[in-house]
């Protein structure tokens, strides 16, 4: 598959319709601002494709919320999801502007009327970047708080949408049938620039009670460094092709290729990342970037695993969802993550995803144009 990574997103992301709805208006548009991307959701009342940009900015995605809801009109018709780097935030605006996404329909409902040149947005952007929505756009800037967006979207697409959460164990994914009324508490671990583990309770309960700097800002920005990649997508591609086990010290290498069962460990274990970079005469041009990415991938990917059992395992909870443009539903990362919580549970716990993974905050964002709860939304 030549598009790589973005047929992987693609084809993992299918499209969830709603039925009946005859206008194509453009009705509400909320971002997430993050450190790395910048992540876009907005709404339209029919099926039509139109909206969505084909090209390398979108994910070419939506979600339907069939009929609506009465206590909660945001939510009618069809969802959209893009994304674009931070770093070319003229083109998020460019693409905002060119499909008139600020223009908000009115919906017939009172307070539709003052949300025209509002946009939600949560992410550190919504504060760095306000006064150049305002110059470019025309429109506020409604700040909403990241750990309530990420929560509120996390909340919405495990009660709403299904199939959506899934485990991925020896290459194959498996859909998880959540029970709503056995839903908390669980662990979310959001993974962005850096990573938030956060302990959800409920609707608007939870609290951050972990976290690491080591995330996919980490293996972008030491990637990028190392291999010379130009974005995260193409150090994923280079992964794919990579050995670790030219640069990753195993625990064969120590004990003359045996396993070690005292200690619970086989001899392809991973006993230091890049180790073997210690004892070898090479220099950085030596190793090929395929291997480097790959142990790069592996080690935050293992990391992340590790962190989020502990503290699954703090708080006693049963239920890790991972979601984050970092796993971008990536194979090898995600049999990478789940490894790791299967090795440190000693089988007792599993990591589960999310297909609309990277956009929690985003989506969390939009639905702060209602203030009611979702309870009472339904999909086919």
């Amino acid at each position: 598959m030549e598009c790589g990574m973005r047929g992987q997103l693609e084809e993992r992301e299918s499209k969830i319709m709603s039925p009946n709805q005859s206008t194509a208006e453009v009705s509400h548009l909320a971002v997430d601002i993050g450190g790395s991307l910048i992540k876009v959701v907005y709404s339209s009342s029919n099926n039509n494709n139109e909206a969505d940009d084909k090209g390398k900015k979108s994910s070419n995605d939506c979600v339907g919320i069939p009929n609506g809801s009465s206590d909660y009109p945001v939510l009618c018709g069809r969802l959209h999801f893009a994304k674009f780097e931070t770093s070319k935030i003229n083109d998020c605006l460019e693409f905002i502007s060119s499909k008139q996404l600020h223009q908000c329909a009115d919906w017939h409902h009172e307070a539709s009327s003052h949300d025209k040149n509002i946009i939600k947005a949560t992410g550190g952007g919504a504060y760095k970047f306000a006064d150049l929505f305002k110059e470019k756009l025309g429109v506020s800037l409604d700040k909403v708080d990241e750990m309530d967006c990420l929560v509120a979207g996390s909340n919405f697409l495990l009660k709403t949408v299904h199939p959506e959460a899934f485990t991925y164990i020896d290459g194959r994914e498996e859909y998880v049938q959540i029970d709503h009324n056995d839903l908390y508490p669980y662990l979310l671990v959001n993974i962005g620039s850096g990573v938030s583990m956060i302990k959800v309770d409920g609707d608007g309960k939870f609290e951050r009670v972990s976290g690491t700097s080591v995330g996919g800002g980490t293996f972008w920005g030491l990637g990028k460094l190392l291999t010379k990649c130009k974005s995260f997508d193409e150090l994923l591609e280079l992964s794919q092709k990579g050995n670790n086990r030219v640069i990753d010290m195993l625990v064969g290498d120590i004990y003359g290729g045996v396993d070690c069962p005292k200690i619970g460990l086989s001899s392809t274990a991973i006993a230091s990342s890049f180790g073997k970079a210690i004892s070898e005469n090479k220099e950085l041009e030596d190793y090929r970037p395929e291997d480097i990415s790959r142990s790069l991938l592996r080690l935050i990917s293992n990391n992340i695993g590790q962190i989020s059992y502990l503290n699954a395992l703090r708080f006693g909870l049963n239920r890790i969802f991972f979601g984050g443009f970092f796993i971008r539903g990536h194979a090898y990362t995600m049999d990478t993550i789940s490894v790791a919580v299967h090795f440190w549970s000693k089988g007792e716990a599993k990591a589960m995803f999310l297909r609309h993974e990277g956009f929690l905050g985003a989506l969390g964002a939009f639905t702060s144009f209602e203030s009611h709860g979702l309870n009472d939304i339904t999909t086919h």
